[in-house]
């Protein structure tokens, strides 16, 4: 037997949620026949397209296969049929959608941040508990493969006492001008709620809170590198919103963390974000896909001597954590989590107080970087 579920997408015209969230999410799930249930049924995710541009959707619509679109907020919400209302608008704009949504007894996921300020998204966990509706943010770096197998080492006590944690995240974004940018316009506009604070530090909080330790300060340093770029009509602006941050955390334990987020930055590592995490026992990088580590008993014994050609090939030494299960898409494991705890009421973790955090953080490290200051982070409670 299968199960409908009705899904209000809002905002998969976007790069992010058409090709994360719609085409490799909800319709993989549909094309693999739905999701199944323990009691033999199939879940099947009927979504509807929304968004501002009647054309756009309808075009979008006729190309994903997908029968249902609108332009209508308030209609959506109004279907008891659709119990799920999912947000991937500009960050500014999603709050008072999900209020809207929560108001109208809908179930709640959302892209990060999931709102402009930690009042707003504190706000929208506390809304979403008065009105009982299942709730959750996208924390989708916690899936990459590397990750995944960063956090295996991690539980299997691998790196003895872990030191640090240092990561380098970015690439070259291109302003516009001579060669299209490969991000949109409005994630340097700050008061479209761009910049890169906003958007990497509510993702670095999961991951350092889920892997390694919780956060409990923050010193962080932005900067516009780039001060001047040309939007999707060619147009030159000027970029209002910060570029690159250049993060320090300290984790309970003792851990310190290093973290760059760049937009700025032209690659020169195997894969688009990196972590090297140090211990007693043994060290990893992780990347997006691979994992490699040194044991103690394999770390080589260098001695500084500028003068000469290093005798030492650093990369021998590391070996690759084995492929020991299937990774399917992250953002697709994601959706049938949520969707679990939807229909079955399985236990979920990453709520929108999760979500909150997220803010939270990337607000501390906005005003350390006004402030000059290491920040301390605070418990969140609803």
């Amino acid at each position: 037997m299968t199960q409908r579920i009705g899904i209000i997408m809002n905002g998969v015209t976007g790069r992010m949620g058409k090709n994360q969230h719609l085409i490799r999410s909800i319709l993989a799930i549909r094309n693999q026949g739905g999701m199944p249930l323990p009691n033999g049924d199939r879940l099947m995710p009927d979504p509807i397209l929304l968004g501002r541009n009647a054309k756009k959707m309808e075009n979008l619509a006729k190309e994903v296969g997908v029968e249902r679109w609108s332009t209508d907020l308030d209609a959506c919400l109004a279907n008891p049929e659709d119990t799920i209302y999912f947000d991937s608008v500009l960050t500014h704009q999603r709050a008072e959608n999900i209020k809207k949504a929560i108001t109208a007894g809908k179930h709640i996921y959302t892209e990060k941040p999931i709102a402009d300020s930690v009042e707003d998204a504190l706000e929208l966990a506390r809304l979403a508990k008065a009105a009982g509706v299942k709730n959750g943010a996208v924390h989708d770096k916690l899936y990459l493969q590397g990750l995944q197998k960063l956090k295996r080492l991690v539980d299997g006590g691998f790196f003895g006492r872990i030191l640090s944690v240092r990561g380098e995240f970015g690439y070259w974004v291109f302003e516009g001008d001579w060669q299209a940018a490969q991000r949109p316009s409005w994630n340097y506009r700050k008061e479209e709620g761009g910049g890169i604070i906003v958007d990497m530090l509510c993702h670095w909080r999961y991951v350092l809170d889920n892997i390694f330790g919780s956060v409990k300060s923050v010193n962080c340093l932005g900067s516009t590198h780039i001060p001047k770029r040309w939007d999707e009509q060619n147009q030159a602006y000027d970029a209002t919103a910060d570029d690159a941050a250049y993060a320090m955390f300290e984790l309970e334990g003792g851990i310190v963390a290093q973290i760059n987020s760049s937009w700025c930055t032209r690659v020169y590592h195997d894969e688009l974000v990196s972590f090297q995490v140090d211990g007693t026992e043994g060290s990893a990088v992780a990347g997006l896909r691979e994992c490699k580590i040194q044991h103690r008993s394999m770390t080589p014994k260098p001695v500084w001597n500028p003068d000469i050609p290093s005798p030492i090939n650093f990369y021998e030494d590391w070996k690759d954590v084995p492929n020991n299960q299937d990774f399917d898409n992250g953002f697709k494991v994601q959706w049938e989590e949520f969707l679990r705890h939807v229909v079955l009421d399985t236990p979920y973790h990453y709520d929108l107080l999760e979500g909150a955090k997220g803010v939270q953080l990337a607000e501390l490290g906005l005003k350390s970087w006004q402030e000059r200051r290491w920040l301390d982070v605070p418990e969140l409670k609803l």
